[in-house]
């Protein structure tokens, strides 16, 4: 899985890296100041050895830089970021690139304007996308099936998504920044879907949630030093769609592209989904001016039912997903 890597940056190298990162950050106009920068490095070793006789052990790595620029002045500043995570230090990012793009992104945030109470299509930037599947994989683990406490308890086998869409979880992807061999229970972790052409396929199971479900653990334990095991994803990704982000945008007469969100008012037991943001608003196809202080809700259930998701997929993080258009949402401004 070459989830490590000898590469062993010092503190000046790590250092150098992070003054790139913020020193890109200023060479954007309108850029003020910055809320930071950074670089890391880290090396762990798992090991475990439970009762039924399992005994197994692997190394991981983690680099990182980061970025967050300020822009305008007074009262009318606005803050943004970028980043970059990989298991190798030579897959990262050029620092001066990210931090580029979180001055740029803090920019166009500038001299946002406030907008009417409607329904419209929203679409939801990739790095913000990726809740999609999160939201998806906390309705489908095993803990709350049991409890009765998920939207989806009862939607196995059911159609959740549009055809075509696929989520999959992916414990032995290649450098994957959740990669491992085996689960925190010593099950071997397996590639599966939990959502195929739409349709709800898998649960996330340990061994204690399938044992209730009448099931069989897939090898989703995860837990920490002092905790005991519970279910959990690993490389989960929302599969790229066909649509081109430009052609999502160009078809939007009234919408909006939502760039932050902030809050968490999603209830797992009904699939309610509210949550503050703010986003640039789509005129006739074209992206005008920024927006702030609105509010985006609606349930899941609809809103999987009614995403479409784009062809621009990166593996930034644990999970992922390309941007993605939900239609009909209810946004509430001023």
């Amino acid at each position: 899985l070459e989830l490590a890597d000898d590469a062993q940056p010092d503190t000046e190298t790590l250092t150098g890296l992070a003054l790139a990162a913020e020193a890109a950050c200023h060479e954007v106009k309108g850029v003020t100041k910055t809320d930071g920068s950074g670089a890391s490095a880290g090396h762990r070793e798992i090991a475990l050895v439970t009762s039924n006789g399992f005994s197994g052990n692997y190394r991981r790595t983690g680099y990182s830089i980061s970025a967050s620029a300020i822009a305008g002045e007074g009262t009318s500043m606005e803050r943004d970021y970028d980043y970059s995570s990989k298991v190798h230090f030579a897959d990262l990012d050029d620092a001066h690139a990210i931090g580029k793009r979180a001055g740029e992104r803090a920019v166009r945030a500038l001299n946002p304007r406030k907008m009417a109470s409607q329904k419209c299509p929203v679409i939801f930037e990739a790095r913000l996308a990726s809740s999609f599947p999160s939201l998806l994989a906390r309705a489908a683990n095993g803990s709350g099936v049991v409890r009765g406490t998920s939207f989806l308890k009862d939607m196995m086998g059911q159609q959740v998504f549009a055809k075509g869409i696929m989520i999959v979880d992916e414990p032995q992807l290649v450098r994957g920044l959740s990669s491992k061999p085996f689960d925190a229970e010593g099950v071997i972790c397996e590639t599966f879907n939990l959502v195929e052409d739409g349709v709800l396929s898998n649960w996330l199971l340990d061994g204690r949630t399938a044992t209730k479900l009448g099931m069989t653990s897939n090898g989703r334990a995860a837990r920490s030093t002092g905790g005991q095991p519970s279910p959990s994803s690993t490389n989960l990704r929302l599969a790229n769609g066909s649509v081109a982000v430009a052609d999502m945008i160009s078809g939007i007469s009234d919408g909006i592209l939502i760039t932050s969100m902030f809050s968490s008012g999603v209830n797992m037991v009904t699939g309610d989904y509210s949550r503050g943001a703010a986003g640039l608003r789509i005129e006739n196809g074209e992206i005008t001016h920024p927006v702030s202080e609105i509010t985006i809700a609606g349930n899941l259930k609809d809103m999987f039912a009614n995403l479409t998701p784009g062809d621009d997929l990166e593996m930034k993080s644990s999970t992922n997903a390309p941007t993605c258009l939900v239609e009909g949402m209810t946004v509430a401004g001023a």
